[in-house]
């Protein structure tokens, strides 16, 4: 971990890499709640947004030297870090486990049919306590602790991101509204 530490330090910002030990702290708790594997948990919090410092002509040039992204996921750069960090964790990191590579890669937008990992990885992105608003993670965390906790608090992010993209006059991915549309189905049944 040593290693990995230095690394990103030196290749994210302060309040960056103070997210990303919050993040790393939350998935490892959420991993012993659902009971998945805390370790694997804890290092994918780690490197989730190891590319999230590179600029936006660097996350580019990797995508189409090394990458498949889907045009969907080229509309908004502020998740062009997600694909980019699943391939830094390959490449630099030498992380073979698919669960993950796919957590760290799925982290921002989500994907159909999430796996409960890379939905708690996901969710601990989103309310680490280091840099997120608490009303918001508390409102998160009160859902996990319910029935079909993981699929409310899943639902919730989702919701909160639609309203804030909307809000802000931006694109909204065909996915996100698809997933959307499936969390609705499985938290409503």
């Amino acid at each position: 971990m040593g290693y990995i530490n230095n690394w990103l330090k030196e290749n994210l910002s302060e309040e960056r890499y103070i997210h990303t030990l919050g993040t790393a702290d939350c998935a490892k708790e959420l991993a012993k709640k659902y009971s998945l594997d805390e370790e694997k948990a804890y290092l994918a919090g780690l490197l989730h947004d190891c590319a999230k410092c590179f600029s936006n002509e660097k996350l580019l040039e990797i995508i189409k030297e090394n990458l498949e992204v889907e045009e969907s996921e080229m509309q908004n750069y502020k998740t062009l870090h997600a694909p980019v960090s699943a391939y830094i964790a390959e490449k630099e990191f030498n992380i073979t486990d698919k669960e993950i590579l796919s957590a760290i890669r799925w982290h921002t937008l989500g994907k159909l049919d999430m796996s409960d990992f890379e939905k708690i990885i996901f969710i601990a992105d989103k309310i680490e306590p280091n840099t997120r608003d608490k009303e918001y993670s508390d409102k998160i965390r009160t859902l996990l602790d319910e029935e079909n906790g993981l699929n409310k608090a899943l639902l919730k992010c989702y919701k909160e991101t639609i309203k804030s993209l909307v809000k802000r006059n931006l694109k909204i991915c065909l996915l996100t509204i698809e997933i959307y549309n499936k969390l609705q189905d499985l938290v409503q049944n």
